[in-house]
């Protein structure tokens, strides 16, 4: 898979040929870079486990880290203005100029590229520099997506999920799960990963055959399809994605479960009437902050005295809770929690906290899967709409990768918070497993 396909030559401005290339020396040079490229490099100068060759559109190449490392790694910058995106606006201005075509990975590996920033922590050091252009920034993309209102809610749900069902269908397995897998072994299958994470989330709840189970954020019904044929439940989804709604609902007639399982276009707000188990995965990071005490009140409601229920969201150790690129591009209004918050917020609800498992490199497997998929059904994917074009694409790549590099080496994690309604736990069925 090439990333870096034949651009327009506004993108490439003279940028010489491989042999026309020769090392520079940084200290020698640095006072006559642009300021950008000076701020770029000051950056790189922070790394100091990696290898990391810069190659700048004029030819001139530097090294950064260590040089010889078992991996070593090629940022080539096709155009200057790259530099100038950064300076402006931090990681937003140097992610939209990779969707442009600006800079590349020499062999398309962003997870180890992004991941190499992550382990000198250049990132974290560079935050320390935002601009007030970039600030400003932010602060009003927050504004126009914050999803106390529901109506921004559906707005952000929208922007993402609504894609298409055909567009997910290219990437995903045969579940349909858009949300972290768990894998037993190696060689296991993203289908594999996501039904034994169905199965992970069952134990933990001890479903039996008969109970009532609600589903927030179901998505295209994959968890309440599979407790209802293996253990017998009957269930209700919530989303606010109506291509989701629709596929979902087939679905589960193909599958004869209509008598069982409901899917309903709503609000989690706005959702009425108990059960005896709550599930919600992958949902979460989706409410925002000033909404995560009305979700765990209304999960309180949601269940009949001594329910359980079970809370799966990617939480974060930074204090960055969304990147300005993935606010405007991916994920509109989310904020990822921490862990303490989640604690709190449920512990004021009356909830109490039975288990907590962190599965944080499931998710970086779960992402690579994803990955592999995309690029190998991309010809695909572009015959399905005109939007799915090479800058789509790019944004799409740098999503999944950067997503997967946050799981492997930065302060992404995925937690399963099991809680109960109730002063009294009962020991149950194992809540874990292995093959």
């Amino acid at each position: 898979m090439v990333i870096n396909r034949s651009q327009p030559d506004s993108l490439q401005p003279d940028h010489p040929a491989l042999g026309d290339r020769h090392t520079v020396d940084l200290a020698d040079c640095i006072h006559e870079l642009p300021d950008g490229e000076r701020y770029l490099y000051q950056l790189f100068s922070l790394i100091e486990v990696g290898d990391l060759t810069v190659t700048n559109p004029q030819g001139k190449v530097f090294h950064f880290g260590q040089v010889g490392s078992d991996l070593p790694l090629h940022l080539i910058i096709h155009n200057s203005g790259t530099c100038d995106r950064l300076l402006a606006f931090g990681t937003l201005g140097f992610c939209e100029a990779y969707m442009d075509g600006w800079w590349d990975e020499e062999n398309n590996n962003l997870v180890e590229l992004i991941g190499l920033f992550y382990r000198s922590n250049v990132y974290a050091k560079a935050r320390d520099r935002v601009t007030l252009a970039l600030a400003l920034k932010i602060i009003a993309q927050r504004l126009r997506t914050v999803p106390i209102l529901i109506q921004n809610s559906r707005k952000n749900v929208q922007h993402h999920y609504d894609l298409g069902n055909d567009f997910y269908q290219q990437f995903l397995d045969p579940t349909l799960t858009y949300s972290c897998g768990y894998q037993l072994q190696e060689t296991d299958s993203l289908e594999q990963m996501q039904r034994q994470k169905y199965e992970l989330i069952c134990r933990k709840l001890a479903l039996q055959p008969g109970e009532s189970l609600i589903d927030i954020g179901c998505g295209w019904g994959g968890m309440l399809i599979y407790a209802a044929e293996h253990y017998g439940i009957s269930g209700t989804g919530i989303t606010l994605s109506e291509p989701q709604a629709t596929l979902a609902r087939e679905r589960i007639e193909q599958k004869g479960l209509s008598d069982r399982l409901k899917i309903v276009i709503a609000d989690y707000r706005e959702v009425q009437g108990q059960y005896d188990k709550f599930v919600s995965i992958g949902m979460f990071e989706h409410v925002g902050k000033g909404s995560f005490a009305t979700f765990m009140q209304k999960s309180f409601q949601l269940l009949t005295p001594n329910g359980i229920g079970l809370l799966h969201t990617i939480a974060t150790q930074s204090n960055e809770r969304n990147g300005a690129w993935v606010d405007k591009y991916i994920f509109p209004g989310g904020y990822a929690p921490q862990l303490h918050e989640l604690t709190q917020e449920l512990w004021a609800a009356k909830l109490s906290v039975a288990h907590c498992e962190n599965l944080k490199p499931h998710y970086a497997e779960t992402m690579k899967r994803w990955a592999e998929n995309f690029t190998t059904n991309w010809t695909t994917i572009t015959a399905l709409d005109p939007r799915y074009d090479e800058r789509f694409f790019r944004m799409w790549y740098l999503y999944l990768q950067s997503f997967e590099a946050s799981f492997r080496y930065g302060g992404l994690h995925v937690y399963q918070l099991l809680f109960y309604k109730g002063k009294q736990w009962q020991l149950h069925v194992p809540m874990s497993f292995s093959v």
